[in-house]
């Protein structure tokens, strides 16, 4: 069970490796599409101490950057055990 809830989008760590699949172009059509039907898909994070980091949903991420929001809604997620 997932639970979801919404924080601010400055407590959401993108890992490095996360960042450099960054499409500007997907961000802008993503944006575009949230002022049209609002965010379908949830951003996945999982809590890290204050933070929270991101497992799913970058570029919906930007999106909402790029739309000037500052909260975001998203979905907890444990974190797999190795």
């Amino acid at each position: 069970m997932m639970k979801k809830q919404i924080v601010a989008i400055q407590d959401v760590y993108v890992p490095v490796q996360r960042r450099q699949t960054l499409d500007r172009q997907k961000v802008e059509a993503l944006a575009e599409s949230m002022l049209a039907k609002g965010q379908e898909a949830p951003i996945l994070v999982r809590p890290d101490g204050k933070r929270f980091v991101l497992v799913e949903g970058l570029h919906r991420l930007e999106a909402c950057k790029a739309l000037g929001e500052t909260t975001v809604p998203v979905y907890l997620v444990q974190a797999r055990k190795h």
